[in-house]
């Protein structure tokens, strides 16, 4: 078994508490997947080891994911992060690696594309974004690196996403930028 399967294996232990809490928080928040049951979210995921070993990732650095979308045309199960503010596992990052060389002091530990990837999963594009955000409000203290269209990032930005004053705003940054209250939110298709 090469390293990367025994790194993206969770035990059964691991596997049965993880879908215990994806449960509970299902079951918490109705509303955010109507159109689904339990059971077969369980069974796509009970079927796909390396999306429960994502999952793991997203609740273990404070993301709360959980169902926000069925899609029968595709037929995908969306997960996204839910936690009310950003995951405290995944905060003072800059966007990309690029942004992260080329701070001249201060680099932090990681970045939050570098991140996601390792983790196996997505930063939620502004669309989406918004579209989480009827399911909340979130981010009211803190606010989210968000997938940021390449004509901004050629030029040395990158944006986020915040939840202020009764609105979802979306502003832009230096890439390199990091600070305590900003991570990133991610998805995973299953």
């Amino acid at each position: 078994m090469k390293t990367q399967e025994i790194k993206s294996k969770l035990s059964p232990e691991q596997q049965s508490a993880l879908l215990g809490t994806l449960k509970t928080r299902f079951e918490k928040h109705k509303n955010r997947h109507k159109v689904i049951d339990w059971a077969s979210v369980e069974s796509r995921l009970q079927s796909s080891p390396e999306k429960l070993w994502s999952l793991y990732q997203m609740e273990e650095t404070g993301g709360e994911p959980d169902v926000i979308l069925f899609n029968d045309s595709s037929d995908e199960i969306l997960f996204c992060d839910c936690s009310a503010e950003s995951p405290t596992g995944r905060r003072s990052v800059c966007y990309d690696r690029e942004g992260q060389e080329s701070r001249k002091e201060h680099k932090p530990a990681n970045n939050a594309v570098d991140m996601a990837a390792e983790m196996g999963i997505e930063l939620l594009s502004e669309q989406e974004y918004r579209e989480l955000q009827k399911f909340g409000p979130f981010d009211t203290k803190t606010s989210s690196w968000l997938k940021t269209p390449a004509e901004i990032r050629k030029h040395g930005g990158a944006i986020f996403g915040d939840f202020r004053y009764g609105q979802v705003f979306v502003y832009h940054n230096g890439a390199q930028s990091y600070y305590a209250a900003r991570g990133f939110r991610g998805k995973l298709r299953v």
